[in-house]
């Protein structure tokens, strides 16, 4: 009888193991972290998610602090990133003439863009940013990595803005920034407030009234 042949197992190699295990204890610190914070997660608590032994946390990470930078880092170069590009069109598209609104839409739907489409993964990241930006750790991470776009966002408000107090600038960005990192961080305390008229991660509504919302309110801070 006629042996049925079967299919190969495919072999991976040690540095794609390597990889997808180095995926799978980002992912299960970023869930963690993005609902515990830093201070709130331990490495074993990362193992556990997992399925390894802590010992092998080690191997990747040398502690925990390093391991909730390489979390922050890995989707931050991709925000950041897009973000910039958004906001380098918008400024060639705008010929000189950028308005607030046009703006703060380049710099806040564009991330906001990335928590819609970008599954439950992005989702976890948008609360683990929210998390990270109210303590010391986490904003020596923002500065890091977002600083170059946030001066970029400041330079074309300058332009649409060009007899303004600086200081109003920064303060509207400051107020702009605050609002979408309570928005990232989905509590749900909008959902009960509203009876569950509106859904805190309701990103698509977020997106349809947050810039223009903010530049209405950063247009009021006109001194004078």
């Amino acid at each position: 009888m006629a042996e049925i042949p079967t299919a190969k197992r495919v072999r991976r190699s040690k540095a794609e193991q390597r990889a997808e295990t180095l995926e799978q204890i980002l992912n299960a610190a970023e869930y963690l972290f993005s609902r515990h914070g830093l201070h709130g997660v331990t490495l074993r608590d990362v193992a556990v998610r997992v399925g390894v032994h802590t010992s092998l946390m080690h191997y990747y990470f040398d502690d925990k602090l390093s391991l909730y930078e390489a979390v922050f880092a890995r989707r931050a170069v991709i925000s950041s990133a897009r973000r910039m590009d958004a906001l380098d069109r918008y400024e060639r598209e705008a010929a000189g003439k950028p308005t607030v609104e046009g703006a703060l839409h380049a710099f806040l739907d564009t991330d906001l863009d990335l928590y819609i489409s970008g599954g439950e993964g992005w989702m976890d990241y948008a609360a683990f940013g929210s998390r990270a930006s109210n303590t010391p750790e986490g904003a020596e991470l923002m500065d890091r990595y977002f600083d170059p776009v946030v001066l970029k966002l400041i330079g074309i408000l300058k332009q649409a803005l060009p007899d303004w107090a600086e200081e109003d600038i920064f303060w509207g960005y400051f107020f702009v920034t605050g609002s979408l990192m309570h928005t990232l961080g989905r509590t749900g305390r909008i959902d009960r407030l509203s009876g569950g008229l509106c859904k805190s991660d309701d990103f698509d509504a977020v997106k349809q009234r947050m810039a223009r919302f903010m530049a209405a309110g950063f247009l009021s801070l006109r001194q004078g």
